[in-house]
């Protein structure tokens, strides 16, 4: 594994191109799972863990890293499997979504696989519930490989506020955006609600999709409408990156060369951080970039970019 994330730089080279690179582990069971390599800081054995009191049941301890103390969550129990017993026999997958840094248990790390996009597909119907753990599925090797909505289990452990706070300015809003829309897209249901949640209190129409092509197709229909653009309907897209069939690179840099499109303006919202992905924002010719999930943030950056227009 030492030398599993080796010339990370290099994978910007994706970005536009709707392609990804997913690590590939397994929890208990012969069922592969995958995570995108961009949130992948480390893959090392398991460290010995501490117990810490009242934790939450699916935090397994704590590990102490390279100076840093790091969560470490039971993947498997966390997503209603059993949970992993022997952890001498496993490995940590050190990963960063919404701005901080958690530790995955899991009990064997498979390899990385460059793939499209377009080959990752929602997940199928009667599996998008409550009780469901996925944001999307693909096919590898002829065995079917599931994506966890880790936002979703990051969300139960420790829930993010999604109420504005009073002294973010937001009385303009409303006004800037008028009787237009703002369009959500994200695969995530967890982060649909919460930016749903932030934005309602500020009266703003909204409409939610849940990957890139739909948001593309949508915008599409709505600039067909339009007299010369799509911003006489449609204020603002907030989208976020990681998205089956199309991410959010793709779909801004698809916003860009369609004239109808190429107007609006875009915030990708993303759970992924870090320099190079502020290098690819600027790349695909995105407005912001903000890493989830802060409500005062979002309603700034809605802010800003409205009163732009």
């Amino acid at each position: 594994m030492a030398g599993i994330l080796d010339s990370v730089n290099q994978r910007t080279q994706l970005v536009g191109q709707n392609r990804l690179e997913l690590l590939m582990f397994r929890l208990n069971g012969r069922q592969r799972f995958g995570i995108n390599v961009f949130k992948v800081r480390e893959v090392l054995q398991c460290p010995p863990l501490t117990a810490i009191p009242k934790r939450n049941k699916y935090v397994k301890g704590i590990a102490h890293i390279r100076g840093q103390t790091i969560s470490v969550i039971d993947l498997s129990l966390a997503t209603g499997g059993r949970a992993i017993e022997n952890t001498k026999d496993c490995f940590i997958i050190i990963a960063e979504y919404n701005r901080s840094v958690q530790g995955f248990l899991v009990a064997s790390v498979d390899r990385i696989i460059n793939m499209n996009w377009e080959s990752i597909m929602p997940p199928p119907k009667g599996t998008s519930g409550k009780q469901s753990y996925l944001t999307a599925v693909t096919e590898i090797d002829n065995e079917l490989v599931e994506i966890i909505d880790v936002e979703k289990i990051l969300e139960e452990i420790s829930p993010s506020p999604t109420t504005i706070s009073s002294h973010v300015v937001t009385e303009s809003i409303s006004a800037d955006l008028g009787d237009r829309i703002i369009l959500i897209a994200d695969d995530s249901a967890v982060a649909r609600n919460q930016v749903k949640r932030a934005l309602e209190s500020l009266g703003v129409q909204m409409h939610l999709v849940k990957n890139g092509r739909e948001a593309l197709t949508f915008l599409q229909d709505i600039a067909a409408q339009c007299q010369n653009s799509v911003t006489e309907k449609v204020g603002l897209l907030i989208s976020d990156i990681e998205m089956p069939e199309m991410d959010g690179y793709t779909l801004t840099a698809e916003i860009r060369i369609d004239s109808r499109l190429k107007p609006l303006h875009v915030i990708l919202h993303t759970s992924l951080s870090g320099v190079f992905n502020q290098q690819m924002v600027q790349k695909v010719g995105a407005d912001d970039f903000i890493a989830k999930f802060n409500p005062d943030e979002l309603a700034e950056s809605v802010r800003k970019w409205l009163h732009t227009d």
